[in-house]
C-alpha cells in the first residue's frame, strides 16, 4: 500500500479568468497540491465558508492584489451580503473570517506600500505574478511553516513604509491621549458615524454640548472636519462606538432616576458641559 501524501488545499483568486485557470492547472499538477479558483473577493469568501462547513477547509489563498480594480461597482448588496472586495481588504477579511487560512499576495509589479498595507492586513507573502512556478510553491510552503516571504528587493521598501507608519500611529496616539474621557467618547461615535444629534441621544447630553465636545476633538487633534478626526482616530487604533450597548448614564441620570417617584418618568435635567 502507498503511503497517502497530505495534501495542500489552495483557493486562486483572480478577476482574470484566464489566468487564474492556467495557475490553477499548474498548481494542480503538483502531487500534494488540490486548487480551485474564485474570480471574486466574496466568491472567494463563499468558497472558504463552504469548504469549512464541510471540514475541508483551504490552507493558503493567494490573492490578486489589483483584485476587482477594472470591475465595474457592483450594486449595494442586501443585508449579510458581502459587496466588492478588493486585493488588500480580502487579506484582511479572511484574517477575521478564517484565521488559520494564510494568504499570499500576487502582483503585477513590486510596490511597497501596497505590500506594507498587505502584510498589516495579514498577509504572509508577497510574490510576483511571473515569478516561477517553483518559486510560488516555496512560498506556499513556507507560509504554512509560519513564515513571511517578500522579495529581497522590496525589503528595505516595506520596512520604511511600516516604520513611517508606525511613526504616524504613535503621533496620532498622543493626540488621542489628550482627549478627556467624555472627548474620547465622543470620537468614538464620530467614527460610528453618527451625527450631533445622534450622539447627544446616545450620550444623553444636549446637542449643544456635543457640539462644544466636538469643537474641542477637533482643535486638540489638529484637524479641521470630521473625516479628518476619524481618520486620525482609526490610525491611533480608536474603534468605532458599539451602538448595540447603551452606555452607562452619567451621575446626574442615574440621581434623578434614583429618586424618580414610582410610576413616573424622571424630571429633565439640564447637563452642563463635561
Amino acid at each position: 500500500m502507498g503511503v497517502s501524501v497530505a495534501r495542500i488545499r489552495v483557493l486562486v483568486v483572480d478577476d482574470h479568468r484566464i489566468f487564474a485557470e492556467s495557475l490553477a492547472a499548474a498548481l494542480a499538477a503538483e502531487a500534494d497540491v488540490e486548487v480551485a479558483a474564485a474570480g471574486s473577493g466574496p466568491a472567494a469568501l463563499r468558497c472558504l465558508e463552504r469548504a469549512a462547513a464541510e471540514g475541508r477547509g483551504y490552507d493558503v489563498l493567494l490573492a490578486d492584489a489589483e483584485l476587482g480594480a477594472l470591475a465595474v461597482p457592483a450594486p449595494r448588496q442586501g443585508p449579510g451580503q458581502p459587496g466588492p472586495v478588493d486585493g488588500i481588504a480580502l487579506v484582511g477579511a479572511v484574517r477575521v473570517a478564517r484565521p488559520s487560512v494564510r494568504t499570499v499576495v500576487l502582483a503585477e509589479k513590486d510596490d511597497p506600500a501596497r505590500a506594507a498595507l498587505a502584510l498589516q492586513a495579514g498577509a504572509c507573502g508577497w510574490v510576483a505574478k511571473d515569478s516561477s512556478l517553483q518559486r510560488l510553491l516555496a512560498v506556499i510552503r513556507g507560509v504554512l511553516r509560519d513564515e513571511t516571504h517578500l522579495p529581497a528587493a522590496l525589503l528595505t521598501g516595506v520596512l520604511r513604509e511600516l516604520l513611517a507608519d508606525r511613526k504616524h500611529r504613535t503621533e496620532s496616539e498622543k493626540l488621542v491621549e489628550s482627549l478627556t474621557p467624555r472627548e474620547r467618547e465622543v470620537l468614538r461615535c464620530m467614527v460610528a458615524g453618527l451625527g450631533r444629534k445622534a450622539v447627544a441621544e446616545r450620550l444623553f447630553l444636549s446637542p449643544h454640548t456635543v457640539r462644544t465636545h466636538m469643537q474641542n476633538v477637533l482643535g486638540k487633534l489638529g484637524v479641521h472636519s470630521t473625516l479628518a478626526a476619524v481618520a486620525l482616530a482609526r490610525r491611533a487604533g480608536v474603534g468605532p462606538a458599539d451602538l448595540a450597548q447603551e452606555p452607562e448614564p452619567g451621575p446626574v441620570r442615574r440621581i434623578m432616576a434614583g429618586v424618580a417617584t414610582p410610576g413616573t418618568a424622571p424630571r429633565r435635567v439640564a447637563e452642563t458641559p463635561e
